[in-house]
């Protein structure tokens, strides 16, 4: 019994550990209008405020803000094909239009600037400046 015990137990282990890595967030905001948001500037604040304390949350906005500290350190494992693409258009946009706001969010969420380096990289290897 102690035998199937010591082989069970760590079996069981991995077991959990691959059904929790392979966990995804939800995707129930995937069809969110990224373009609308972006072009207003009251939504956006919305959003911005909502990640920083600074004001309420809609239902998918609170579902970013619970969900983005695990995805900036898992570079987004548990995200959609739709969520990595609303990621970078979003990320992509602050930096470029909106350098304050992703400032205070980069400080908040990604202190060391792993993000913006990644972002930085990315841009190099686009331009084909690397």
């Amino acid at each position: 019994m102690n035998t199937f015990l010591t082989t069970l137990v760590p079996a069981l282990c991995f077991l959990l550990v691959q059904v929790s890595c392979d966990e995804k967030y939800t995707t129930k905001y995937d069809e969110v209008d990224i373009n609308a948001i972006l072009n207003s500037e009251r939504l956006l604040n919305g959003y911005v405020n909502c990640l920083l304390n600074r004001g309420p949350c809609t239902p998918d906005a609170s579902e970013l803000k619970k969900n983005l500290p695990d995805a900036l350190e898992h570079e987004c494992s548990a995200c959609s094909e739709k969520q990595k693409e609303f990621a970078d258009k979003i990320s992509h946009y602050l930096i470029d239009n909106r350098e304050e706001d992703w400032s205070l969010l980069e400080a908040k969420y990604d202190p060391t600037g792993a993000y913006r380096q990644q972002y930085l990289e990315n841009q190099v290897k686009e331009k084909g400046l690397d």
